[in-house]
C-alpha cells in the first residue's frame, strides 16, 4: 500500500546549506523530509513558482523525450530507504518501471502533473508528524527546520 503525497516544498537548512525537499500525505498527516541536492531543489522551487527558465531544464527535457518517445508517465513512488537513501521509480503506462531518485522524480511529477505516491513502509519508517502549533504548513516547516539538523534523519537521497 501507498500514500498519495503533495509538495509541501523545498527549503534551504542552515548552517548546513542542505536542501530539504518536504512532502506531506494528501489524506493524512505525516510529513516525509528528503534530503536532496541543489540542482535538484532549484529545478522542483522553480516549477512550484511556475518559473519559466529562457532554455529548459534536464527535467523539462525529459518530460519533452517521454512525450517524443509516445510513452505516458503514470505516478511517481517512493519505494524504499535503505541505508539512509530513499529510492524511487518511474511508473508510465503499461507498468514500465524505471529507478530514479526522489528529487528527479518529484521533479518530473510537478511538470507532467502526475501523483506522487510514497509506500507505508518509508513513511513508516520516516515519516514524522510536525506538530500543529502553527498553523500555516511554511511556518511549520520554518519552526520545524530550526529544531533538526541532518544527523536527526536516516534517510537521505544525495
Amino acid at each position: 500500500m501507498s500514500s498519495e503525497m503533495r509538495v509541501v516544498g523545498v527549503r534551504v537548512e542552515l548552517p548546513a546549506n542542505q536542501p530539504i525537499l518536504l512532502l506531506r500525505e494528501t489524506e493524512g498527516e505525516r510529513y516525509l523530509p528528503i534530503w536532496i541536492g541543489s540542482v535538484e531543489a532549484t529545478a522542483i522551487a522553480l516549477e512550484q513558482q511556475g518559473v519559466r527558465p529562457a532554455r529548459p531544464l534536464t527535467h523539462d527535457l525529459l518530460k519533452e523525450v517521454i512525450g517524443a518517445l509516445g510513452r505516458e508517465l503514470k505516478q511517481v513512488v517512493i519505494t524504499d530507504l535503505r541505508e539512509s537513501t530513499f529510492y524511487a521509480e518511474l511508473v508510465f503506462d503499461g507498468d514500465i518501471r524505471v529507478s530514479a531518485r526522489p528529487s528527479d522524480s518529484v521533479a518530473l511529477a510537478l511538470r507532467v502533473g502526475v501523483p506522487i505516491h510514497a509506500v507505508d513502509a518509508v513513511l513508516e519508517e520516516a515519516g514524522l508528524i510536525i506538530p500543529d502549533e502553527q498553523e500555516d504548513e511554511v511556518e511549520k516547516f520554518r519552526e520545524f527546520l530550526d529544531s533538526v539538523s541532518p544527523e536527526d534523519f536516516r534517510g537521505a537521497d544525495t
